[in-house]
């Protein structure tokens, strides 16, 4: 079977990694184009054109996928079938209807829920106890197309984004190869996805970021977790911003949204309770604990944390 995989990031790398190893025909990479990453600003291939490139795998990086340009590679690349992980890109009708097998995706939720982008993200933002991955069948609407495999894991209590992350790959990828290996034996099975049981997992925007001491504790700690590593939940002292990387309830703690309520444990009110901030980063500084920060800056009881 002649195979052309879709994907950007390391969630997609292992997905990419268990097709070479399974010695199918990887006829082409698309990859998003690269971008300027890490401190230092440079230039660097994405993941998946990485592991590409180690298995001299042609790597196409189109700037979008709906001027004919790509649309002519691939006809040019002739797939039976294409994979697409995380490739951060939708992909238009006549890409869809082009391989004779169909394009099929790795979704990283149990569909109908959370279709869209940020699922990982969302399934803990929204505190919910078990995610998994999906494979299925795409089409031109958002993440419906009817579904082949699902593998169900559970939501570790403490756990952050990018720790489900690294913890779904694997996963992914062993969906991809037994839905791979199903269609090229023709026993893939579809199964419709009911849309009334369907919820959402749009883009992370920055403003979700700004904590909202209002929120109750278990709701600010699970919103904490799940912009955690990226883009990083966050509030201000004294005009300056504070990343905040974890939190935990406070229990026995009552003030105002926003007031800090300890001396010695960074602790403050919110919905009807407080959360002790575990780890924090300070506006051009490293990251500490709560307890240093608060050491260092010499908050006081009553001073406030505010979103603006």
């Amino acid at each position: 079977m002649r195979i052309v995989f879709m994907g950007t990031p390391d969630f997609a790398v292992p997905c990419l990694h268990a097709l070479i190893r399974e010695n199918y025909d990887i006829a082409g990479v698309f990859s998003q184009p690269d971008k300027p990453r890490g401190r230092g600003h440079k230039t660097s291939p994405t993941p998946v054109k990485q592991l590409a490139l180690q298995h001299e795998i042609p790597v196409y990086q189109p700037e979008n996928l709906r001027d004919g340009h790509a649309l002519s590679i691939l006809k040019q690349l002739a797939p039976d079938l294409i994979a697409v992980v995380a490739y951060g890109r939708i992909l238009p009708l006549e890409i869809l209807t082009l391989p004779a097998y169909g394009c099929i995706n790795v979704h990283a939720s149990l569909l109908p829920k959370l279709r869209g982008a940020a699922p990982i993200q969302w399934s803990i933002i929204n505190g919910d106890s078990e995610t998994g991955v999906t494979t299925m069948f795409m089409e031109e609407g958002l993440d419906t197309g009817d579904m082949i495999l699902s593998l169900k894991t559970e939501i570790l209590p403490d756990e952050t984004a990018g720790e489900l992350f690294d913890r779904l790959a694997p996963p992914g990828a062993k969906a991809l190869k037994e839905t791979v290996a199903l269609i090229k034996s023709g026993n893939a099975v579809r199964q419709k996805q009911d849309d009334s049981l369907a919820t959402y997992a749009p883009m992370i925007k920055k403003e979700l970021a700004s904590l909202d001491f209002t929120k109750e504790p278990d709701a600010l700690c699970s919103l904490i977790r799940g912009l955690n590593p990226a883009p990083m939940a966050f509030t201000r002292i004294d005009g300056k911003v504070l990343k905040v990387a974890a939190a935990k309830p406070a229990d026995g703690f009552f003030g105002k949204p926003g007031e800090i309520l300890d001396e010695k444990r960074l602790i403050a009110g919110c919905g009807s309770g407080a959360v002790e901030l575990l780890s924090v980063r300070p506006e051009g500084k490293k990251p500490m604990t709560g307890a240093e920060f608060l050491r260092g800056k010499r908050l006081a009881p009553g001073q406030m944390f505010t979103r603006d």
